[in-house]
């Protein structure tokens, strides 16, 4: 099947990216600790001890994306704006608010491709990003309000990092930082020589956003149209999440281990009335996870384990109720960062969940096993080329992500890559073969 030629109204959106880009090339030139210190903790700077006024930081973000196999489409035309302000209070005190803003035109430009709801759900968003209060007394430091709790970070997946909620409408593509939802929470940490205590409440969780039936990267396998209805949960003690985590320093190695029971981020799909309707449920769940971090010379090793109990998977056994199949799990990865000469640096990770109440009509293996590959080759500071491969090792499928930064100017950066994706469709990435994209990026900070 030939493609399908593209319309002039498609490569409007093409033309004025590349016009913003080479405008964005003239930008004045700027010292780069104006560019990181703009999202950094007001307690970082100077002087941080004595009230100061109100600092206003953000950026600005066009993301234009085009999926071409089949009937080729644009999938992203979204300007993002986020802003946010924090000031010191006085000593142990201070604030921070930031909320983001988008519009992707993308929806209704192809309006004869996406369903109704999905062009409702992703057309627009508005979100607050942080909104917390901090305050110190001895060795103790609480934090209150919307804030980032994150226990865990790896390569290309999540793992251990358990409690952000994620917005998955883009699939893992987005940078984490973008991707991340923050909680209500109340946090208590305790700082001592070479241990760290943290105490965590979260009496309004907020959950995965998964999009609508028909949405490119919408995770179940329902025909686009399809009603789903979300369970709404109560706002209940009994809904609330809550968690501990230790840290501690050992002979070089930086040790962690965790408990927290919660509603779950992820949704379960459940099929009620024989399969006729379908009701996402976050079902409750405790996990008990562990990370490591050790220097090796110059390599770092890094790993994460998490126990999970209290989760149901699908199964095609007409028996099951709901067609879910109860199984505690454990998701365990562990990888190795090597950075060469300064300008490469390789990454390279094993990850598996092994299901302990496995059963052979579920659609999976007992154990899901895979890999991700890393490159990334810095040209002198301006010019940086990234690949990054994730496969699964039980069916061959894969994600490939090669990309180009461009460091404009301290304060701006454009992106050009491409996510690939193959394999059998019931893998976790073969499944979205048919949403392979080209993208672009443009960002300004202030």
């Amino acid at each position: 099947m030939e493609p399908s030629p593209m319309r002039p109204k498609r490569l409007l959106p093409l033309l004025l990216v590349l016009g913003l880009s080479a405008g964005a090339a003239t930008a004045a030139d700027e010292g780069l600790d104006d560019l990181f210190d703009l999202d950094a903790d007001p307690a970082a700077a100077s002087g941080a001890d004595q009230a100061s006024g109100p600092r206003v930081s953000g950026h600005a973000e066009f993301g234009a994306a085009y999926t071409w196999p089949d009937d080729g489409h644009w999938s992203k035309l979204r300007g993002r704006l986020e802003l946010g302000v924090g000031a010191s209070l006085g000593p142990r005190s201070r604030y921070k608010l930031s909320a983001r803003a988008d519009v992707d035109a993308a929806y209704d430009l192809e309006d004869g491709y996406y369903p109704r709801a999905v062009r409702r759900d992703q057309r627009s968003g508005f979100m607050i990003r942080e909104a917390y209060a901090d305050f110190g007394t001895g060795d103790w430091e609480f934090r209150l309000g919307r804030q980032h709790v994150v226990w865990g970070e790896m390569v290309g997946l999540f793992f251990a990092d358990v409690v952000s909620a994620r917005d998955l409408r883009e699939f893992y593509l987005p940078e984490f930082e973008a991707l991340r939802t923050p909680q209500w929470a109340v946090r208590a940490e305790h700082f001592g020589e070479d241990t760290h205590l943290e105490l965590l409440w979260i009496p309004v969780p907020s959950f995965d956003e998964v999009g609508k039936p028909g949405a490119d990267f919408y995770p179940f396998p329902l025909p686009a149209g399809t009603r789903v209805k979300e369970r709404d949960t109560s706002a209940t003690l009994s809904n609330t999440n809550w968690g501990l985590r230790l840290s501690r320093l050992i002979d070089g190695w930086d040790l962690a281990a965790y408990h927290y029971r919660s509603r779950d981020v992820s949704p379960t799909l459940y099929a009620l009335d024989g399969g006729t309707r379908f009701e996402l449920r976050h079902d409750r769940i405790q996990q008990t996870g562990f990370t490591l971090s050790k220097d090796l010379g110059s390599l770092v090793l890094k790993g994460e384990a998490v126990y999970t109990g209290g989760r149901s998977f699908s199964t095609t056994d007409p028996a099951a109720r709901y067609g879910l199949h109860d199984s505690d799990t454990l998701d365990y990865v562990v990888g190795l960062d090597i950075p060469v000469r300064d300008v490469w640096r390789f990454n390279l990770q094993y990850y598996e969940r092994v299901f302990y109440d496995h059963e052979r009509l579920m659609p999976n293996d007992r154990h899901e096993g895979g890999m991700t590959f890393l490159v990334n080759r810095s040209f002198g500071d301006a010019l940086e080329a990234e690949l990054l491969y994730v496969a699964s090792l039980n069916r061959s499928d894969y994600m490939l992500r090669p990309k180009l930064v461009w460091r404009i100017a301290p304060e701006w950066r454009g992106v050009f890559g491409a996510d690939l994706f193959g394999g059998r469709t019931d893998g976790i990435f073969g499944r979205y073969d048919e949403r392979d994209r080209v993208y672009i990026e443009l960002r300004r900070w202030f």
